[in-house]
């Protein structure tokens, strides 16, 4: 006894993909896909009343493909959003927090530079330390050559 065939079908918003089949298996087989579309939604069971089930039940296995209109509708030309009427507080405000925003960026700036001078002193002083003790090493170890020489 052959199979009930029931009729499938599935689109992509531009064609109606219908299948006669004997089961889901078969008839993503006849799509030609691999996953299971009927799992995520994309694919059911047409209804008995489908525009292509004739088509489908009398070419078991063979896809039909209808290609959906698509109305888009009377266009017009779209209205230009209203302006903003923006007060004269809120102008102020922005302008005053911009002043405050540059002034600010001054006094970093004036701190940054100030930091730099700082580090280039210390940098200096820490150089001139180490010249420094590094001389009066170097006297002191030539007097100690000099010290143990005499004592041999």
């Amino acid at each position: 006894m052959a199979a009930r065939l029931k009729v499938f079908t599935w689109s992509d918003g531009f064609h109606a993909f219908t299948v006669a089949a004997s089961s889901r298996p078969k008839a993503l087989e006849a799509w030609g896909l691999t996953g299971d579309i009927f799992k995520t939604g994309l694919a059911k069971e047409a209804s008995a009343d489908g525009p292509d089930n004739a088509a489908a039940l009398a070419s078991p296995g063979s896809v039909v493909t209808r290609g959906l209109a698509v109305d888009i509708g009377e266009t017009s030309r779209r209205k230009a959003p209203a302006r903003k009427v923006v007060s004269e507080k809120a102008r102020r405000r922005v302008t005053d927090l911009e002043a405050r925003l540059e002034a600010l960026d001054g006094e970093q700036t004036k701190a940054r530079e100030a930091l730099e001078a700082r580090r280039a002193a210390l940098d200096q002083a820490q150089a001139d330390l180490q010249r420094d003790q590094a001389a009066a090493r170097a006297g002191l170890e030539r007097q100690l050559k000099t010290a143990r020489a005499a004592i041999r």
